[in-house]
């Protein structure tokens, strides 16, 4: 039996959906999002209601578990989520690590993030897997603790644990509305005029779910492994979401000060309207920055493992998306 964490969540489902189609018998988590009515009748896999902050539902739910997929975590870049998202999202990874540890749990894939890897700012480094975190005003709270939360694991192995941990860039591909993939496009859907030069890693989700299920059979431990099918820039990206549904391209080069203030004012209506944006003060620093991420990794370790190419998960993301998206 397998146990999956954030299993409704936009990776989770991904993740379940391949599992499912394997033949693989699944312990599905969800808290706050109930699977949707196609998840919840999946063959092989049972959906259970846990928070993973109580302890006592941890140790219930990880009773007859071997292996362990634990894609749980808050994803937000708002500022009043700073302090639940690094409370909970560490925390939680310390009661999956140490119930793990106490019921001899054959393997964990934790999944982390490119962010956890942080951000110095030097727009010529290629960041590998050997990189230290250390304090820095590019580093986002998001990092911070999905950086604190990866540390959690590393415990854990020095604890006995069997466990690998994946880094994957900005996770793209079809599916929730919602979810932070859809996100980008709904910005690219209507026309939003502004770009930065941002540069960042970019990677289908089904690479992702194929590399956390490969190295789930491995052999592997105790390494950390970046995914990324490569480096782009926010405006390449924006412009081919933009010519896949048949939009104009971001045109009008935002400097630093800006996007800083173009954030601020979304933000403010925001608050007026109680509205969420993907597009905040956090966001718009990270969109100007430029992070080059080595790949190289992976790949080596999994000789058969390939990426498949940016463009064909943008017109996968973009047929999906205009065929659900009410303007």
């Amino acid at each position: 039996m397998v146990l999956v964490t954030g299993a409704s969540g936009f990776l989770g489902q991904h993740l379940v959906r391949s599992l499912s189609a394997q033949g693989v018998q699944v312990r599905a988590l969800y808290n706050s999002h109930a699977p949707t009515s196609d998840l919840a009748t999946l063959p092989g896999i049972h959906w259970m209601h846990c928070d993973l902050l109580d302890i006592y539902d941890v140790d219930e739910a990880m009773q007859g578990i071997d292996d362990i997929y634990h894609c749980a975590a808050i994803v937000s870049f708002d500022p009043q989520k700073r302090e639940e998202m690094l409370h909970a999202n560490v925390e939680s990874t310390a009661n999956i690590v140490n119930q793990a540890i106490l019921l001899g749990i054959r393997k964990l894939v934790h999944v982390s993030s490119v962010a956890a890897l942080g951000r110095s700012g030097d727009e010529h480094k290629l960041i590998t897997e050997e990189e230290e975190w250390g304090d820095s005003k590019y580093n986002s709270a998001y990092g911070m603790s999905k950086y604190l939360a990866e540390m959690e694991v590393w415990r854990g192995m020095g604890e006995g644990l069997n466990a690998v941990v994946v880094n994957p860039g900005v996770i793209l591909g079809p599916g929730d509305i919602n979810n932070l993939s859809s996100g980008l496009m709904k910005i690219v859907y209507h026309e939003f005029p502004f770009y930065s030069k941002g540069v960042t890693s970019w990677v289908d989700v089904a690479d992702v779910v194929n590399a956390m299920t490969l190295l789930m059979a491995s052999e592997i431990e105790a390494e950390r492994f970046i995914v990324s099918a490569g480096n782009f820039g926010f405006l390449e990206i924006f412009t081919m979401m933009a010519n896949a549904m048949g939009k104009k391209p971001p045109r009008w080069y935002a400097p630093p000060a800006l996007t800083h203030l173009v954030a601020g004012i979304i933000v403010l209506k925001g608050k007026i309207f109680g509205t969420h944006s993907l597009i905040t003060k956090e966001t718009a620093n990270n969109a100007a920055l430029v992070s080059l991420y080595d790949n190289s990794k992976l790949l080596e370790a999994l000789p058969g493992f390939a990426y498949t190419p940016i463009d064909t998960t943008i017109q996968d993301m973009a047929r999906s998306f205009c065929n659900s998206y009410k303007k």
